[in-house]
């Protein structure tokens, strides 16, 4: 094959980025797909004016459809298929005169050689069109009978590599493999000991066996719980106004506890949307509805009620849609979606699911009394340990039938005594917003959005128009029907939704990398038939997403290096081929979890209310309708996980907004990765890292020995989680010689370095020393390789 060819089947230029292609060599020869390489080119530079919706088509063409882009317009077609010469698109593209050239030039869209030339190629080759990847019907694709046992990950991505003649990166050693196991299925590092076993271990089945001990492991679920709390804009603040505390880490403690026990996916869903209306609901059913309760809500005195329960309903099909369908429904509020074919009327119907859940628009008096509507009490772990003990004592509690009066009577008093407990225990739970059903709003059409607008036609509940409709007999559809749409064999949305994010969490991007829109706006998958395969094993395999991540966590394309070779850099250069995986700065949460383990600081405990540790002194003082302030957690809740952060929506924690934590106003499919010299700054002067700092010192001074190389390599291999070179191991020790230096000069300054954080130094420490080894520490927590999933 001529280099030219090979070089043009790799990649197709698309909206000035690169795509990696992902079909045969002879499928590509045929011309270029609509989906992969012509809609994503329509769909930013045509659909707005081109598109879907109607009330902003220009000229009355329609370019997303094949019926409009087709159609005889007097005598000329803007697509004329087999005849490019005969289509007014390719005249318009390549025109210079700005009166005629499409885009217009005040759009500020332009369009590459590239990509003209994929759309006249595509006109030449007949101008087929596809149905969007996304939407289309889900049906497994067929395994080559050679793949015998192979993992199915492999079978797929091994082939794409073989066709393109790139040769896959190699195994990553033993110590990053798991520490990037471990980091991706519980957010936490390996500990030394850990590392060292494994890289001994020579049993075939040892990456099984740490596989499997991972996945079933209490932080395995915390791990997921961090990723689906960004998903459904989990938050202990309502947000709006006065974005007043509230209590849903009862929430927060259901999803931990359905990942960590596997619970189907259908199931999972059930529950969320539906959990208050099933048959005989149970508390945590109850628990996991309040879901529908974990939007923001106000009670600022001068809003209207109307219009925030206009804002509600909205946030409601963002999120949902966000969550579960992985699509911007949101962007049909006001008019049909510009780009999907999504409608206004969609965004209405769908809205309506909701429309029976009990709230009110402004909770008057919620900032002073915290009553948001309805609300149900729920005990912490402790408590209702306690409860249950109480209760036994009570059932415990009885005289005889046939005892006389005296034994009645004490037996009475005993009981009126643990009933009284009892009931000291329940006004002390914990009140948080619940999901009640009542009868529900009617929900109008509201024309260009706007809530005061009641001409708009009424609509009952329903899925979006093109997708697979709910079935059923004539009564009124509810969350409960909406939930088992969600999952329903019909629906090819949500499995290829779940399917892609699960990779993500694997492989740090999606096949298709926009998370948070799968619609033309999004990307193409790399590999369609693996996301199908998966979505497919997902769908037909009960649900099982532990079974699904195992899947794909257990492929070779997993455990590859990430190190890229210049030759495979320059043939796949965003390495949306495979070849090797990837490396990312972990997200907010690990960044404190990592500094605290390595400390030893962590306190592991699973699950109870939210925790505030260390920020800075004032950080709430414009935090009003009632002014706050922050009363700092001491004790092991200032070392919990950074998962139970208090999530205060207007004023995130600093150290966890500086890397890149969402506020959750909204559903947050993917987080930004920045690279800031703030970070930098947090890492070396926050006083919960410099404390991080002064405990691992401590720990270093009392188990390494007293020779500075011994100590400098102990250091290191807790904070990177690998034996470190000696040339690093020396740069450590020289550090915290010339530290010990300066503060055997100063005193008083060491003493307030190792005087920071809310737990003393270890008593009779030698203050220089730790002081030395701390600064040392801290150089330690700056290194990009402590916070990097390699």
């Amino acid at each position: 094959m001529p280099h030219s060819v090979r070089a043009a089947s790799v990649y197709v230029t698309l909206g000035g980025g690169l795509l990696a292609a992902s079909l045969s060599l002879a499928a590509r020869a045929a011309g270029p797909s609509f989906d992969r390489d012509v809609r994503p080119i329509l769909a930013e530079h045509c659909f707005a004016c081109h598109g879907p919706d109607p009330a902003a088509r220009e000229a009355g063409l329609r370019l997303d459809v094949r019926e409009g882009a087709t159609a005889d317009r007097g005598g000329t077609r803007a697509v004329a298929p087999g005849n490019v010469g005969a289509s007014e698109l390719a005249t318009r593209i390549r025109s210079t005169d700005p009166d005629v050239i499409m885009p217009p030039p005040d759009t500020n869209k332009r369009l590459t050689d590239a990509q003209r030339m994929t759309l006249e190629r595509w006109i030449a080759a007949g101008a087929e069109y596809e149905g969007h990847w996304a939407y289309r019907p889900l049906r497994r694709p067929e395994l080559p009978a050679t793949a015998g046992q192979a993992n199915p990950v492999d079978v797929f991505v091994d082939a794409l590599l073989a066709e393109r003649g790139i040769a896959p990166a190699p195994e990553a050693d033993r110590a990053t493999l798991i520490r990037r196991l471990s980091f991706d299925l519980t957010g936490l590092p390996p500990e030394p000991a850990e590392v060292d076993a494994f890289v001994r271990e020579t049993a075939p089945d040892a990456y099984d066996r740490l596989l499997d001990r991972l996945l079933a492991g209490p932080h395995h679920a915390e791990r997921l719980a961090a990723w689906w709390l960004d998903l459904v804009r989990y938050a202990d603040s309502v947000g709006y106004h006065g974005d007043q505390e509230i209590t849903m880490w009862p929430y927060r403690d259901w999803v931990i506890e359905a990942f960590a026990s596997n619970m189907p996916f259908d199931r999972f869903t059930r529950e969320q949307l539906a959990g208050d209306i099933l048959p005989d609901a149970t508390g945590d059913q109850r628990v996991a509805a309040a879901y529908n309760r974990l939007n923001m809500m106000s009670a600022e005195g001068g809003g209207q009620d109307k219009e925030y329960h206009a804002k509600y309903a909205a946030d409601r099909v963002r999120a949902t849609a966000g969550a579960w369908l992985g699509s911007t429904l949101g962007c049909a509020e006001c008019h049909d979606h510009k780009y999907d074919p999504f409608t206004t009327r969609d965004f209405y119907a769908f809205a309506a699911f909701f429309a029976d859940v009990a709230e009110r628009g402004i909770y008057h008096g919620a900032n002073s009394n915290g009553i948001w509507g309805e609300m149900m009490r729920v005990p912490t772990p402790a408590q209702f340990l306690r409860l249950r003990e109480l209760e036994e004592r009570l059932a415990a509690v009885a005289a005889p039938a046939d005892a006389g009066p005296e034994a009645q009577e004490a037996a009475a008093q005993a009981r009126a005594a643990v009933q009284a407990e009892i009931d000291a225990v329940d006004r002390s739970l914990a009140a948080m917003p619940a999901t009640v059903s009542r009868p529900p709003r009617t929900v109008r059409v509201l024309p260009r959005g706007n809530w005061m607008d009641e001409s708009g036609e009424v609509v009952s509940p329903a899925p979006p128009g093109f997708l697979p409709g709910i079935g059923g007999g004539q009564s009124r559809s509810s969350r409960l029907d909406l939930a088992s749409w969600m999952t329903s064999a019909e629906n090819p949305l949500v499995p290829r939704v779940l399917a892609n994010r699960l990779w993500a969490l694997a492989f740090g991007q999606g096949l298709s990398r926009r998370l948070d829109d799968h619609g033309s706006q999004g990307e193409p998958p790399s590999h369609p038939e693996l996301l199908d395969w998966l979505a497919c094993d997902l769908r037909d395999g009960g649900w099982d997403v532990r079974r699904v991540l195992r899947t794909v966590v257990s492929s070779r394309a997993y455990r590859r290096s990430s190190v890229p070779t210049p030759a495979r850099r320059e043939a796949d250069p965003d390495n949306r081929l495979l070849a090797r995986q990837d490396r990312h700065r972990l997200e907010a949460e690990y960044v404190r979890d990592v500094a605290l383990a390595a400390s030893g600081l962590l306190v592991r405990a699973v699950g109870g209310p939210s925790v505030k540790p260390f920020q800075p002194q004032g950080y709430w003082d414009y935090l009003n309708f009632p002014q706050r302030t922050y009363q700092a957690d001491t004790g092991p809740a200032a070392y919990r996980r950074g998962l139970y952060v208090h999530w205060q929506r207007q004023y995130l924690h600093p150290a966890m907004l500086v890397f890149d934590a969402p506020s959750r106003e909204e559903c947050t499919a993917r987080r930004p990765r920045s690279n800031t010299p703030l970070q930098a700054l947090v890492l070396l002067n926050d006083p919960q890292f410099v404390e991080a700092a002064r405990a691992l010192a401590a720990m270093t001074i009392a188990e390494a020995g007293h020779d500075p190389l011994d100590r400098a390599r102990f250091m290191l291999q807790r904070g990177i989680g690998r034996v470190p070179l000696a040339a690093e191991a020396a740069v450590i020790a020289d550090l915290a010689t010339r530290q010990r230096e300066s503060f055997a000069g100063d005193p008083a300054a060491a003493g307030a370095l190792v005087a920071v954080g809310a737990s003393p130094p270890p008593p009779g420490a030698d203050v220089v020393e730790l002081a030395a080894w701390t600064a040392a520490a801290r150089a330690v927590f700056n290194l990009g390789e402590a916070y990097t999933r390699n």
